[in-house]
Order: C-alpha cells, then sequence, then structure tokens
C-alpha cells in the first residue's frame, strides 16, 4: 500500500467503478482513504514491528504473570501525575505500591513472586488503581485492560478481580469452516431461560445450544457478552471491553460455551461495539487518568449527544492499540469466530445519523460529514482480522446504506463480509402498524427485501433485538397482543387471532429469508412455529 494518500493506486477500484458508474464521481475520496489506510499500515510496520505485534498488547497491559511467577502491571494514564495499586492484597493500602512512570504516557509496575515462589497476588484477589491528576484528585479506577470484573449483590460498582485460574480451560475443537451462507440465530445468555433469572453461560451450552443445531443454524450471534454495568442497556453501554460479563459466569464458562458451539459445528460472532462506551467512571474508560479525553475526544466531540455516552478518538495511537487488541484479545484468548460491529452509522458521520434522512444520494456518503478517523479505523479493523484469520466474518451495522462497506479493502471499500438489511425488520413493522392484511402491497414489499446494493452481500431478518426490545415490541405482540396472554395455548381451542398471527409470522419469515439477503438471522425472541 501506498504512504500517501495522493495519487495512490488502489488494486480493486476498477472493479468497484466499473459494478458501480456513479461512484466514479468520488474516485479521489476513495485514494484519499486508502492513502490514509495505507500511512497508518505503514507506521505499524515501522514503529511497532507490524500487526501483529501491535495488535497483541493485552499480553503487555493490564497484569501479567512472567514465568518466575513475578506480576508486571502497565498501564497508560498520559495525563495522571502518579499511580498507585490497592487491593485485598495490601490490605487496599493507597500508597505501597507506586507505579514508575515510563514514557508516552505509561506506567509500570512489578510485584515480585512470594517467598515460596507463588504468584504476589492469588487467583481472584480485588485491585484497583489509583490515579493522582494534577488537580489533586485520587481517583479509584478499574484496569481498561481488566479480563475479569464483577458486581457484589446491591453494589452499583463493579470490582475488578484478578483473574489467573491454575487451571484455565484449553479448547479442544477447532474452528468450523467458514459458511457458504450464513443462517444466525441472534441470542443473549442472559434471556435464554424462561426461568425468572438472569440465565449462565453453562445453561446456554446444555439447553440451548442443542436446539439451535437442531433447528438448522450454523451461526450465532451473541450479544451482550462484553461487560456493561447497566443490564438493561442490553450491552451498549460497555464498561470492560477485555472482560465477559461475570453475570451469566465465569470467562472459563464462556469459553466452554465457544467450544462446545465448535463441536457442533457452529460458528460464534460476537456483538462488538467499538462505536462508543459507557461514562461511567469508577468502573468504565471515562476520566481513567482524570482527562476529559485519555480515550476519547474531549467534548462535544467526545460525547454522543442521544446515547449519552463517550465517543473514541480513533486517531490516538493508543486508542488504535486498545481497540485492535481488543479485537485480537476476542479472537484469540475466546476463540470467537467475528463481529456484528455496532453502531457503524455514529461512527461513520461526524452527525452520527442524528435527525439526517438518508436518501441514498451519493453525496452523503462523501465530503466533510463523514469521519475519516473511524472509517479508516474500520478499513484497518477489517484489513487486520481478514489477514491474520482468513475465516473470520464481520458484519456492519449501518443504516445510512453507504457504498462499498461489503467490499474489499483492496477496492477501496471498508471490508466487511456483510452488511444487515435494516430496512426490511423497518418495513415489516410499518405494514403491521398502518395495513390490513387485505392491503398488503405484495410489488412494494418484494421492492423493499431485494433492493440492496448490487455485489454487497446482505444479513436479511424480520426483526432482531433492535425491534423486539429496543422501544418496540416483537412481530408476535404486533400481531396478537390481544390474546397473547389468554389463548397462546395448546389447551385451548384455537381462536382467529392466534391462528392469523401464527400463519402471518410464518408468512413473513418465509419471505424474508427466500428474498432479503445472502444469510438470514433471526432473534432468540422470535417465535419458532
Amino acid at each position: 500500500m501506498a504512504d500517501t494518500e495522493d495519487n495512490v493506486s488502489i488494486p480493486g477500484l476498477n472493479s468497484l467503478l466499473q459494478m458501480d458508474p456513479y461512484l466514479k464521481s468520488y474516485q479521489k475520496d476513495f485514494e484519499r482513504r486508502y492513502g490514509l489506510l495505507g500511512k497508518q499500515l505503514a507506521a505499524l510496520e515501522e514503529r511497532e514491528g507490524g500487526i501483529d505485534r501491535f495488535t497483541r498488547a493485552y499480553e503487555t497491559f493490564g497484569v501479567q504473570r512472567r514465568h518466575d511467577n513475578s506480576l508486571v502491571f502497565f498501564e497508560w494514564a498520559p495525563a495522571a501525575e502518579a499511580l498507585f495499586l490497592a487491593g485485598d492484597f495490601n490490605g487496599w493500602d493507597k500508597f505501597s505500591h507506586r507505579y514508575t512512570k515510563q514514557p508516552f504516557g505509561k506506567w509500570e509496575l512489578v510485584i515480585p513472586a512470594k517467598a515460596d515462589g507463588s504468584p504476589g497476588l492469588e487467583h481472584g484477589s480485588k485491585l484497583k488503581v489509583v490515579v493522582h491528576t494534577e488537580d489533586g484528585e485520587r481517583l479509584y479506577r478499574i484496569s481498561p485492560w481488566a479480563k475479569y470484573v464483577t458486581q457484589q449483590e446491591n453494589a452499583t460498582v463493579y470490582d475488578w478481580v484478578h483473574w489467573d485460574p491454575p487451571e484455565p480451560y484449553t479448547p479442544v475443537h477447532k474452528r468450523p469452516d467458514k459458511p457458504r451462507s450464513l443462517r444466525i440465530y441472534e441470542c443473549h445468555v442472559g434471556i435464554a431461560s424462561p426461568e425468572g433469572k438472569v440465565a449462565s453461560y453453562s445453561n446456554f451450552t446444555a439447553n440451548v445450544l442443542p436446539r439451535i443445531k437442531d433447528l438448522g443454524y450454523n451461526c450465532i450471534q451473541m450479544m451482550a457478552v462484553m461487560e456493561h454495568a447497566y443490564y438493561a442497556s442490553f450491552g451498549y453501554q460497555i464498561t470492560s471491553f477485555f472482560a465477559a460479563s461475570s453475570r451469566y459466569g465465569t470467562p472459563e464458562d464462556l469459553k466452554r460455551l465457544i467450544d462446545a458451539a465448535h463441536a457442533l459445528g457452529i460458528v460464534v460472532l460476537l456483538d462488538m461495539v467499538h462505536s462508543h462506551a459507557s461514562k461511567n467512571t469508577e468502573d468504565g474508560l471515562n476520566r481513567f487518568d482524570g482527562s476529559d479525553s485519555c480515550f476519547f475526544h474531549a467534548p462535544p466531540r467526545g460525547q454522543h449527544s442521544l446515547w449519552d455516552s463517550r465517543l473514541f478518538n480513533y486517531s490516538s495511537w493508543e486508542v488504535l492499540r486498545f481497540l485492535l487488541s481488543n479485537l485480537r484479545w476476542w479472537m484469540e484468548e475466546y476463540r470467537f469466530d467475528g463481529f456484528r460491529f455496532d453502531g457503524i452509522t455514529s461512527m461513520l458521520y461526524h452527525h452520527h445519523g442524528i435527525a439526517v434522512g438518508f436518501s441514498g444520494d451519493y453525496s452523503e456518503y462523501f465530503g466533510l460529514q463523514v469521519d475519516e478517523d473511524s472509517l479508516v479505523y474500520l478499513m484497518l479493523a477489517n484489513h487486520i482480522l481478514h489477514t491474520l484469520y482468513p475465516t473470520c466474518i464481520t458484519i456492519a451495522e449501518d443504516v445510512s446504506g453507504m457504498p462499498a462497506i461489503c467490499r474489499g479493502v483492496e477496492e477501496g471499500g471498508l471490508g466487511f463480509d456483510y452488511r444487515l438489511a435494516m430496512a426490511v425488520p423497518d418495513k415489516w413493522i410499518q405494514i403491521l402498524k398502518e395495513f390490513k392484511d387485505e392491503d398488503w402491497d405484495i410489488g412494494d414489499i418484494i421492492h423493499t427485501l431485494i433492493n440492496r446494493r448490487y455485489g454487497e452481500k446482505c444479513i436479511a431478518y424480520s426483526e432482531s433485538h433492535d425491534q423486539a426490545l429496543v422501544g418496540d415490541k416483537t412481530l408476535a405482540f404486533w400481531l396478537m397482543d390481544k390474546e397473547m396472554y389468554t389463548n397462546m395455548s395448546s389447551l385451548v381451542p384455537m381462536t382467529a387471532v392466534i391462528d392469523r398471527g401464527i400463519q402471518l409470522h410464518k408468512l413473513i419469515r418465509l419471505l424474508t429469508h427466500a428474498l432479503g439477503g445472502e444469510g438470514y438471522l433471526n432473534f432468540i425472541g422470535e417465535s419458532l412455529w
């Protein structure tokens, strides 16, 4: 790749422009994006020794155990005046274990092994980073690289738990082959049980995975796995990016789940939230070093007005290290097979899609409204993932319809394998809200189902968690809510409302599956008659 954005030659751009001649007017924009990506890759090679080393920062940051059982704590906190480590290992002494300042805003602390040769901290120890700011504040923080955090009953803040089990789970089964077409079961571990409680990884492994296999799915898309303090956010206010949610069990339990899925030939995708982060401070990334920036843009650019969350600074070298290593972590440590990237529209544009109605005019996808920092980050992420893991699958959640999202980086695209056909479920909700059955316009429905960009694969779905849980209700409730709690039983005679609802539900899913895209997704909350 070229190391400048001027006069860049993109290997596959001609094929993209031949496929869609209307993009020729924006050739310079594609060349600029590709040139910026080339500069990033060249810098990675020169400064860090390449993408492999750069994306393994989880082997350096946070806490690492050396071969002699000494422990190294390493953090990036550029605005901090001093850093200390406190925990139950030192009686929560705020001053006994001080980090040493390193170049470029880094901090390091070494805790030697005990006299008997065992690690200086026991597995399960609770810890806090104590940050002293230039303004004299003393802040208690969880390491951004924490691998496990827990919340005690009735507590509001999570605890950082040192996770170093004496017998970590070792996967047995290899990754399945990449499916020719995806049949995705979108799932949430916590709600995957008829019991009135938050379900577990173990329950999902034993009781849900076999059913998913029997129903013919070849992929599961796991939602709300990255740790989030607010359960009702459905996993979209991430507080600890390297920690699997402890409310469902331990990291080892999740590893067993994924290994069991692989044994069944099921690939596992993770819902990846790199579009924003929780604004929590005591158990999130926000103000980790006491500043309003660090991992994020300073306000107002670093705040999402609708989501009430923080926005990453994708131009920061250390933020790139953090996010790209985060992708590697989930691929390596837990052996996920790919990601569904959430909130791509918010990332791609400075306006974040707020109060913007995309008409399909190509001028909406280029120019000053595009956030090139985050766009190039997505290109970089896809390039790295598909280079290091040829079978990796990435899916973009974008409502804007930006061209070339699902074309290869070598063509000037963003490099995703699929995009979600987000107009399809919205169409079904509109129809059920506004029309009687006999007034359905089949021609209009078919147009919506097949109206997608040529050469870019789509995942079709009639509903997902966005429709079923976030501000709306399921298709089944739209069709049968009048009798859902009274006549939805095999113990009572079939009524006209229930019969109509079931048949239309089947019809909606049949049309969506047949015409909507190159892959299919079904939400765990969707009825499976």
